[in-house]
């Protein structure tokens, strides 16, 4: 008889999303509960959503329909929506999408047991995001089987950026305490994680909320004490930084905290004054341009990553200008564009002079190619350089794919490593390798050896 108890989980968004997923997965595992790879042999089908941007929420909306299919044509007897969908349009998607079971808002993910379980009839339910437990992630939490993984620091945004819905969905900020957080970080150790990638919706004001706090700065340096006994190399990255909440004291953090990757992620989404402050950024272009020079005086090999927008309402020809020629003269590592996403539930939907879908994109179009551009220069400079490569895949015979320190998983570019002349790599190990090819985002590696001896990262890190 076929295992009745089958389930398939999909998510969608953001890496914060995923470590919901997987907090999610565990509870289900616990209750007994076995994560199938294939919709069509699970009795219950979950979709954890995203409705950051329109673009997201269709995907979303598409998912659904598509896995709904399902209740008809496999085994499937229940469908679970979760997430940022339900908690951004409430009790209407339960109206257009009569297919769903049941929803649960971002608050609600406590319940995901008991909706799965027919212990709810059909529902939406859409508890205040900022009651939201956090602790006991790393115990409840369905650990991947992967070399990288995401650890949540923080829930929450106390910003009022009025492109954005993320105070919305998930509340003010709610940092996690740091024993808390050191707790799951031990078990993801003992799993053999190799790289932690602390993830929250502004991971550098990590702390602020909390009593007697040493802030993102701290903790690091407890994630780094905690990492650095054990015999294998942790690279620890930190992601989604704001200008703001970066100072010198945290920028130090980085320069001298064995293990922490020099790697900054900090969207700035615009270098227009006047369009950061219709964005409701508190900062200018020259507070932006003071603390990239302060970063890359103290760290001189860091990496500067971030994410801006194009067609915000009321952005002129001059001020995408300003925006083209902040990205020429600080040539980033990683640039991502998105293109302004409107919707009458967010702030900026009341400012004038909104610019025509096909001018953001054609200014998104110009800017990567820009940063095309300086990526692939950037890269073509790190032939023949020995790096260490954290190997996650091998994708066909003789062949692997990994990253080095200054890639980050998912968003940035990747590194394929061949090992003609050297020890086959195994995944989940780190090698030291030498760049033998460069394209605009990807590198070619040959292997020179394992590298099994040290926990800090292959560049130089203070100047």
């Amino acid at each position: 008889m076929p295992n009745e108890k089958t389930i398939h989980i999909v998510t969608l968004g953001c890496a914060r999303n995923q470590v919901d997923s997987e907090v999610m997965a565990g509870e289900l595992h616990r209750a007994g509960w076995t994560r199938v790879d294939r919709p069509e042999t699970a009795r219950v089908i979950v979709v954890n959503t995203c409705s950051f941007i329109e673009a997201a929420a269709d995907e979303a909306i598409d998912t659904i329909l598509a896995l709904a299919e399902f209740k008809q044509t496999g085994v499937c007897r229940r469908l679970v929506v979760t997430g940022c969908l339900p908690q951004r349009y409430g009790k209407s998607t339960g109206t257009a999408l009569s297919e769903v079971d049941v929803f649960l808002g971002t608050g609600a993910y406590d319940r995901i047991v008991a909706a799965v379980e027919e212990k709810i009839e059909r529902a939406c339910l859409l508890p205040d995001p900022d009651a939201i437990d956090l602790s006991g992630h790393g115990e409840k939490r369905l650990l991947p089987a992967a070399p990288a993984m995401y650890l949540k620091i923080a829930e929450g945004c106390n910003r009022h950026c009025t492109y954005c819905i993320i105070p919305a969905l998930r509340g003010r900020q709610k940092s996690r305490p740091a024993a808390d957080i050191l707790k799951e970080a031990r078990i993801m150790l003992a799993a053999g994680v190799r790289e932690m990638v602390l993830v929250a919706q502004e991971s550098t004001h990590y702390g602020a909320d909390l009593p007697a706090s040493d802030g993102l700065a701290g903790l690091l340096r407890d994630l780094a004490t905690l990492a650095g006994a054990g015999k294998s190399p942790v690279w620890i990255r930190v992601l989604y930084g704001h200008p703001e909440s970066i100072d010198t004291d945290l920028i130090e953090s980085f320069a001298t905290t064995p293990g922490v990757l020099p790697y900054f992620d900090i969207p700035i989404q615009h270098a227009s004054d006047r369009i950061l402050k219709k964005m409701g950024r508190k900062y200018d272009a020259a507070a932006l341009r003071d603390l990239f020079e302060m970063i890359r005086s103290r760290i001189p090999a860091a990496v500067l990553r971030t994410t801006v927008i194009t067609g915000f309402p009321g952005e002129t020809k001059a001020d995408f200008s300003q925006l083209l020629a902040l990205a020429d003269e600080i040539r980033f590592d990683h640039l991502g564009v998105f293109t302004y996403s409107d919707a009458d539930d967010l702030a900026a939907h009341a400012l004038p002079d909104p610019v025509p879908a096909e001018t953001a994109r054609d200014r998104m179009a110009r800017l990567m190619t820009l940063q095309k551009n300086i990526s692939r220069e950037k890269n073509e400079h790190r032939l023949g350089r020995k790096v260490d490569v954290l190997v996650e895949e091998m994708p066909e015979p003789g062949l692997w794919m990994g990253r080095t320190a200054f890639q980050a998983p998912e968003v940035d570019g990747v590194t394929y490593v061949h090992a003609d002349n050297g020890p086959a790599p195994a995944v989940g190990s780190f090698v030291r390798a030498t760049i033998i090819d460069a394209m605009a985002y990807d590198l070619v590696a040959t292997v020179d050896a394992q590298k099994m001896d040290t926990n800090e990262s292959d560049f130089p890190r203070a100047g």
